[in-house]
């Protein structure tokens, strides 16, 4: 069974936690001084927030797999998209050791498909501020929506 991801940056953790906590119903079933994420079985999704810096507001979307059979079906899906699938084994973020793919949506909204294999005590990921995702795969013109970096042709809008 697959299971939505949501991660949403925020600036104020605890205000964020309660506002969310009351939201579901639910406390947050991991808490780190900067991190908090909802396994909500109602609706099923994997919600996460994080203070580390990011701009506020959504951070990247994703599918949670339950096993490597799934992730690979996921990625097999990817493959067959006009874009860039980056590959993670093994990586260790949000407090997790997965493996995964991302691919970028054409709006350039990051998107993760992932097999959790373990929980680990970092957070992970190159820099302290941002999450783990990869810079995407498309061209950002200033004032713009993103465009595929393939395609683009310099003009705006």
């Amino acid at each position: 069974m697959k299971r939505l991801h949501v991660h949403v940056a925020v600036d104020d953790l605890a205000a964020s936690i309660k506002f969310y906590s009351t939201m579901f119903a639910a406390e947050p079933t991991v808490t780190k001084d900067d991190y908090a994420k909802w396994m909500l079985d109602d609706p099923r999704v994997n919600f996460a927030i994080s203070a580390r810096g990011a701009a506020p507001g959504l951070n990247h979307l994703g599918v949670q797999v339950e096993s490597a059979e799934e992730l690979a079906e996921m990625n097999a899906r990817l493959q067959k998209l006009d874009g860039d699938v980056v590959e993670e084994m093994g990586t260790a973020c949000c407090y997790a050791k997965s493996d995964k793919y991302w691919a970028t949506d054409p709006t350039g909204i990051a998107w993760e498909t992932y097999h959790t294999l373990d929980s680990v005590p970092v957070f992970g990921g190159q820099e302290a501020s941002g999450c783990c995702v990869p810079e995407p795969a498309v061209a950002k013109v200033s004032g713009c929506i993103p465009v595929k970096a393939k395609s683009a042709t310099g003009g705006c809008c």
